[in-house]
């Protein structure tokens, strides 16, 4: 028998407001353990919380983004469990009546374009965070996260594939980055992922049992756990054992998923709502006033880029990957309009040493003006291919601009056809084999000379000079 996965992904995105979600703590990563704290975000006795209004703003902005329905009426809850980093002995989030459902976002397949459906998007706070002694049993609380505003995003179980689970992720994630709402760090936390999955008979309707997936801090990660578990959960049912209900852990070190206890049922929470907050009311002159001030999205973005530079799909996916990077590209376009140019340098060249480095655009050494002026100096001759290639590679490790590296080192392009003819003579003069081998037939050695001359002069020659005379004197 054939299976199928069924795969729902739980996403938590950490809203970029400067203070918590119920109180005026500051939310600011890498602070000194419980100094992020107050009696608020701490369960003192008699405190009580405040909503922040920015975190509800943000999540309009999301559930627009992902064409989501806005309830004008929600209602916190309280989500009861006991860790060692939930002060409270409970979580203030949404149950029954979340802000926002029944949206979808569209994500690239293999076979084209899929729609996932969003099942509800709604706020809730963090917990804190256990820290495990390396060297002893001893476990340290941080409590400087909790309590700082979340939204869930959870869709609906129409993932078929570890890659689909993948392309979903990066979808949600650039549009929290486009919003400036979620830094979408997940090495930090503040984008994780839970992932849902369960496996049944090709042809069939009915779901599987599930298992829950944490623990899993990049897009690698998701995609090995997921085929880890399908893997393991096709085998018990080829062997006909029972799949259990629970939550695993994923293991990167061992390319496993473990046994971390049994999943709860929702009843096992105790939620009901939160006597201490009163409903939340959302009206359309609200909703509205947000819509008018969201971004230009990813996909309106890459339609754009296609209709407007007349980019292939490939390159407008690429320069859309970031509104950053979108907005790096349309500099440069600005001071050098040829976008197909542009396009390729940047994912050629750009990409590939900000990629080495690990750094992101927003960090990158080369401005966009100062990218433009080298583009001007090889579209007008100035410098070579080959030059501009050294010189860009310059720019990237000094910050210097592309003329003041080519006036230092004495790299404008050669055109002076004296010169060069003198130097494809001493080139031809010294290779006579090839040149007899390339008149009798063998006109691959074309390039050999090419490369010679360029050698000779130091990548500086004019290259169709150099094509040109060569030709003339090989009689061709």
């Amino acid at each position: 028998m054939e299976f199928e996965p069924v795969i729902g992904l739980e996403i938590h995105a950490q809203l970029l407001t400067k203070s918590k979600i119920f109180c005026g703590c500051s939310t600011a990563f890498g602070a000194s353990p419980n100094t992020h704290t107050c009696p608020v975000c701490l369960a003192m006795p008699g405190v009580l919380p405040v909503l922040n209004r920015d975190v509800v703003e943000f999540t309009i902005k999301m559930a627009l983004a992902t064409h989501c329905a806005i309830a004008p009426y929600s209602q916190f809850a309280r989500k009861n469990y006991f860790y060692p980093d939930l002060p409270k002995g409970y979580q203030i989030s949404q149950y029954e009546l979340p802000l926002a459902v029944n949206g979808w976002v569209e994500i690239e397949t293999e076979k084209g374009p899929k729609r996932i459906r969003i099942h509800r998007i709604h706020m809730e706070e963090d917990a804190g965070k256990l820290i495990h002694d390396e060297f002893q049993p001893i476990s340290y609380v941080d409590l400087n996260r909790t309590g700082v505003p979340l939204i869930e995003i959870v869709s609906e179980p129409d993932i078929a594939s570890s890659e689909e689970a993948a392309a979903y992720l990066k979808t949600i994630r650039e549009i929290l980055r486009y919003l400036e709402i979620c830094d979408g760090n997940m090495e930090e936390g503040s984008f994780r992922c839970d992932a849902n999955i369960s496996l049944r008979p090709i042809g069939t309707q009915t779901l599987g049992v599930k298992t829950e997936l944490k623990n899993m801090n990049s897009f690698r990660n998701v995609q090995r756990a997921l085929d880890f578990e399908i893997r393991r959960q096709r085998a018990l049912l080829e062997r006909n054992e029972p799949v259990v209900q629970e939550t695993r852990l994923w293991d990167a070190g061992r390319n496993v998923t473990q046994s971390m206890r049994s999943k709860e049922e929702a009843h096992d929470y105790r939620y009901f709502p939160d006597p201490d907050l009163v409903p939340v009311v959302v009206d359309e002159n609200w909703v509205e006033s947000v819509r008018a001030v969201l971004p230009e999205l990813p996909d309106a973005k890459r339609e754009r880029f296609i209709a407007e530079y007349n980019l292939p799909l490939y390159d407008a996916q690429v320069l859309t990957s970031s509104k950053a990077l979108a907005t790096y590209f349309e500099t440069v376009v600005k001071a050098f309009p040829q976008p197909k140019a542009v396009s390729n340098w940047m994912m050629s060249e750009l990409l590939k040493q900000l990629k080495r480095d690990d750094r992101e655009i927003e960090v990158c050494p080369v401005p966009p003006e100062n990218l433009a002026e080298l583009l001007q100096l090889l579209d007008t001759g100035i410098i070579s291919g080959k030059i501009a290639k050294t010189v860009f590679e310059e720019m990237y490790s000094s910050g210097k601009q592309a003329k003041t590296i080519v006036e230092e080192k004495g790299l404008t392009q050669m055109k002076d056809e004296g010169t060069i003819e003198s130097t494809i003579d001493e080139v031809l003069a010294e290779n006579p084999k090839e040149v007899e081998l390339y008149r009798s037939g063998k006109e691959k050695l074309f390039g050999f000379f090419v490369g010679q001359v360029m050698r000779k002069t130091k990548g500086k020659a004019n290259p169709q000079l150099v094509n040109d005379i060569l030709r003339s004197k090989l009689g061709n």
